[in-house]
């Protein structure tokens, strides 16, 4: 027998990639969220490019996603 699927992996799982999202999702110790694009999503997992690096979520962790705003745009740097 196969668990339910949770209303954010469903969410993740019907994303066209390249929406920007935030996915919250657990690891040791707590929470972390990662914010960002989904590149890509299967049965076990999701990967979201974040500024920092593509970070891959392993779907039983996730607590819950959605898809986010376009980031504002960066302000020019002080001269």
């Amino acid at each position: 027998m196969s668990l339910p699927v949770s209303a954010p992996v469903r969410f993740l799982a019907a994303a066209e990639p390249g929406t920007r999202v935030v996915v919250r999702y657990r690891i040791e110790g707590g929470l972390t969220d990662a914010l960002g694009h989904l590149l890509a999503c299967d049965a076990g997992s999701c990967t979201v490019r974040t500024r920092r690096a593509d970070v891959v979520i392993p779907l039983e962790r996730v607590v819950a996603a959605k898809e986010v705003p376009p980031a504002p745009p960066r302000r020019a740097a002080a001269h």
